[in-house]
């Protein structure tokens, strides 16, 4: 009988000690647990900037046709081969009528000649040929638009000058697929009214429209 004593006092140990190892265990996996989910729901720099840009472009892609619904661009309208075109007026720095024009020798066909404007030199280009268009010829309708982006500047010959309008960039179609590429590589688009906007910046900036020391036939 003395020897069962012992016996249960050791079992009773065993079972609290499995007991606290239990507790800790069990503590153990719920810290595991918790540091888990928080760290589970938690972003890191570089994902938490993904959001943030995707979310920025989400709201411009909403916000952008409602700008662009106010948004005017001011045109300087004229005709050009029984057809309607505008420059952004801002490369135009002023109109002026065809006067005392002198023939080039030795430049491309498309530039008709030289005027002296204000003291001023300047070459005089024939866009309809430039563009392949039909030409009925010169009349005493014919306007000079003086372009001018920084140190580039020319004139361009219209059949007659229309005058300034506001067009709604909205009002703009990108897209001309009938167009000859020719034509098609300087302009910026249409307007619902026909009206073909010419890509001024570009017609400046185009080394083909600098008269160089080279014969043309």
């Amino acid at each position: 009988m003395p020897s069962s004593k012992p016996t249960t006092g050791t079992s009773g140990k065993r079972a609290a000690k499995r007991a606290a190892v239990d507790w800790r265990e069990l503590e153990r996996r719920l810290a595991t647990a918790r540091h888990a989910i928080e760290h589970g729901w938690a972003t890191s720099p570089d994902e938490s900037r993904r959001i943030l840009q995707s979310r920025a472009q989400h709201l411009a892609q909403e916000a952008e046709p409602d700008a662009r619904a106010d948004e005017y661009i001011e045109m300087v309208e004229f005709d050009l081969a029984y057809e309607r075109y505008a420059i952004d007026s801002r490369y135009v720095r002023e109109v002026c009528p065809l006067e005392n024009l002198t023939p080039l020798p030795c430049t491309p066909k498309f530039v008709l000649g030289i005027i002296n404007l204000h003291g001023e030199i300047l070459s005089v280009i024939d866009i309809k040929i430039f563009f392949e268009l039909p030409a009925p010829g010169l009349t005493d309708l014919n306007k000079v638009i003086v372009l001018q982006a920084g140190n580039m500047i020319f004139g361009v010959l219209a059949d007659s000058v229309v005058g300034v309008r506001q067009v709604p960039a909205a009002d703009i179609q990108r897209s001309l697929p009938t167009l000859t590429k020719i034509r098609a590589a300087y302009l910026l688009g249409l307007t619902s009214a026909r009206t073909v906007i010419i890509d001024a910046e570009k017609l400046l900036s185009d080394a083909n429209i600098v008269v160089n020391e080279q014969v043309y036939e």
